[in-house]
């Protein structure tokens, strides 16, 4: 066991500082394993060296995206490891062979968790879920579902089972994605509103979104130029208001 500062300080820095340079990195998959199944911020920070021992390595993990799965909750969008997290699960999503069910779980999952995630978590999420929707074509139902979520009388979505083989997510729909159409940020539901439409082939570079922060979205705004509204203005006269009103010769405001 040692102190959750030090699992982070040896996390950070494992996967370039510490196993580019060992003889047998595969010495280190006890160590990242167990980190791995803390949960937090450690299992987070785990992912790199995981990551490097699975691809490069060949380390079978197997419930590995059940224990992915199961980091989703909301602190995701607001610890300072975010962008480091979502490249990696990137990564992890990205391969075609992965079953629909699987996919179809992260993205609902993701969207849950969504509406009450900041703006600026918000603007790299929704091209992260439309990357995902490329790359599994059979997860589309989750938007195109015809009469979306009117023609259920409940989500069957079950937010709280830990296995995504039992979540139900493919019998779902993205209703949480149409609600962040109206959201209270204009770039956010202009985002939301991509998914309306059909997606093109290419996907969507996330990597300058990663780091968005709240401070960058705030200053975006402030730096916009005003647009000047024209107005114009009549003094109210009368009962109604109306210059030639009758009535505006005989009562006054």
């Amino acid at each position: 066991q040692l102190p959750t500062g030090l699992y982070k300080k040896v996390l950070v820095i494992l996967h370039d500082s510490v196993l580019p340079y060992m003889n047998e990195p595969t010495l280190m998959m006890d160590f990242l394993t167990v980190a791995y199944g803390i949960g937090g911020a450690i299992s987070l920070l785990a992912l790199n060296g995981l990551f490097i021992l699975i691809h490069q390595h060949n380390l079978e993990y197997p419930d590995f995206y059940k224990k992915l799965y199961s980091l989703l909750d909301p602190s995701i969008y607001h610890v300072k490891y975010r962008a480091r997290f979502f490249h990696l699960t990137d990564l992890f999503l990205s391969s075609s062979h992965l079953p629909a069910y699987l996919v179809a779980a992260f993205i609902k999952r993701l969207s849950r968790l969504a509406l009450t995630a900041p703006p600026e978590a918000l603007l790299m999420l929704i091209p992260f879920l439309c990357n995902l929707f490329r790359r599994h074509p059979a997860c589309r139902v989750l938007v195109h579902r015809p009469a979306g979520p009117a023609d259920m009388s409940e989500d069957p979505y079950v937010m709280e089972e830990e296995e995504p083989s039992k979540s139900r997510a493919l019998e779902s729909s993205l209703w949480e994605i149409q609600s962040l159409q109206n959201h209270y940020h204009p770039d956010v539901a202009k985002a939301a509103a991509v998914l309306n439409q059909s997606l093109s082939e290419m996907e969507d570079d996330i990597s300058g979104l990663l780091e968005l922060s709240a401070y960058e979205l705030f200053d975006k705004e402030i730096k916009k130029k005003a647009v000047d509204v024209p107005l114009e203005f009549e003094p109210v006269r009368g009962l109604f208001g109306k210059k030639n009103d009758i009535f505006a010769e005989h009562f006054s405001l």
